[in-house]
């Protein structure tokens, strides 16, 4: 129990044998705002951010910036948040940076990554946001059609060929990869940039996300240094090595390196390569999403039904593929706790499924549990990066609510669809 209780959110407590995070009772919210349902503890936000803001501070002596990864999870008051600390925004497109907008994050707060940018993004990236991570030298092109006096920044998306350890899905710097440019054509968007008189002001690469390990970022950040050189930055310039540090979601996966040791790995290389090279330090961003705000999150599930079929026990709970596809997608290995039962019971081994028309409608295979009735509530922990913002409304599904929690209150971020919205968009 106690691995188990090191994956959910800070301020999370047994009291009576019942889970409380951020002080509320998982039967009480689950009461309010029904299930499935997603919580956030804000104290768990706040401890994550002011980890990096201090790691940051501790090991890189030059100007340094945190970028919110807006993919992991994007809402009006998480951007809010985000710009509170201080933080960027990272928006892929129209959409994310509509959000950022209406949050009142400041347009030089707001970065704007994608590997296929629509006119419509680059036009609202340029008359909206402090800077554009350019992909590839058509969309540089693009970039220069649309341009208007006051331009965000541009960096060049580099393509290392490198990647970390993770996923196939999920590495992004190898030489096969679609996103980022190799060295030849990245030169050549640099003499474009020069040409056209563009603000080429920095470099950016990112090689995967949810990896362990920082050492293969090492090549890559000297041979994007290397690079900078060549191209030959000056004081003010600017070097993102991306994000995609990761988090345990299972207790088999503990202890995971910290925080602290991928920052401090992060800034003593870039210190060293640009000592190496001769250039002056640039001002270090990093863009972290997962390692943000995943602990935060938990899942709440309602059991429907307990079945036996062949060897199995199959625990059936109200949600699942349309709001966490990554078990799906990647084989994402959870953990989970009975809510209302954390310790007790005879354990037994069961699979947590949801009720869509799919086989691989599976969160959980083989997780030891205490007995698990019809109508209790099944916690999943590591919950609040990449569910919500690739949730879908396959089957029918209603995306569930959100809610923040803190010292005993609970808000929402986002209501419970209805049947209604599901067909808001026919004609």
């Amino acid at each position: 129990m106690n691995k188990r209780l090191a994956l959910f959110p800070v301020s999370t407590q047994v009291q009576q044998n019942e889970l409380f995070i951020g002080g509320c009772s998982l039967t009480s919210l689950a009461e309010q705002f029904g299930t499935p349902l997603y919580l956030y503890d804000k104290a768990d936000l706040d401890s994550a951010a002011s980890r990096y803001r201090r790691a940051l501070g501790a090991f890189w002596p030059g100007q340094w910036s945190v970028t919110y990864a807006g993919k992991a999870f994007l809402s009006i008051e998480i951007a809010k948040w985000a710009a509170g600390y201080g933080f960027s925004v990272d928006c892929t497109g129209l959409g994310e940076i509509g959000i950022a907008v209406q949050a009142g994050v400041a347009k030089e707060q707001i970065l704007v990554h994608g590997v296929n940018k629509s006119r419509e993004d680059l036009s609202t990236a340029i008359e909206k946001t402090g800077t554009i991570v350019v992909d590839n030298l058509s969309e540089l092109k693009k970039i220069a059609k649309l341009r208007k006096n006051e331009m965000p920044n541009l960096w060049l998306r580099f393509q290392p060929g490198l990647a970390v350890e993770t996923h196939a899905y999920t590495q992004t710097g190898h030489s096969e990869s679609k996103f980022g440019m190799g060295r030849e054509t990245l030169f050549e968007a640099v003499h474009f940039c020069r040409s056209n008189d563009l603000p080429l002001a920095g470099i950016h690469f990112h090689q995967g996300s949810q990896f362990r390990d920082p050492a293969p970022l090492a090549p890559a950040i000297d041979a994007a240094l290397e690079l900078a050189a060549e191209i030959g930055f000056g004081e003010g310039w600017h070097l993102s090595p991306g994000g995609g540090w990761g988090m345990a979601y299972h207790e088999d996966e503990l202890p995971h390196p910290s925080i602290e040791d991928y920052v401090q790995f992060v800034a003593e290389k870039v210190q060293a390569g640009c000592q190496k090279h001769g250039l002056t330090l640039p001002h270090l961003h990093l863009e972290p999403g997962r390692s943000l705000v995943a602990k935060a999150g938990v899942a709440l599930y309602r059991v429907g039904t307990v079945k036996h079929s062949g060897g199995r026990t199959w625990v059936l709970v109200d949600g699942g593929l349309a709001d966490n596809p990554r078990p799906a997608l990647y084989g994402a290995r959870y953990s989970a706790l009975t809510a209302t039962k954390v310790t007790g019971g005879t354990p037994q081994v069961v699979f947590i499924a949801g009720p869509y028309c799919e086989s691989g409608d599976v969160l959980i295979e083989g997780i030891e549990l205490g007995a698990v009735e019809e109508g209790d509530l099944i916690a999943i922990p590591m919950s609040g990066a990449y569910h919500i913002s690739m949730s879908s409304n396959y089957n029918g599904a209603r995306r569930p609510a959100v809610v923040m929690v803190e010292n005993g209150q609970a808000h929402e971020l986002l209501r419970r669809e209805n049947t209604a919205d599901l067909f808001r968009r026919d004609v």
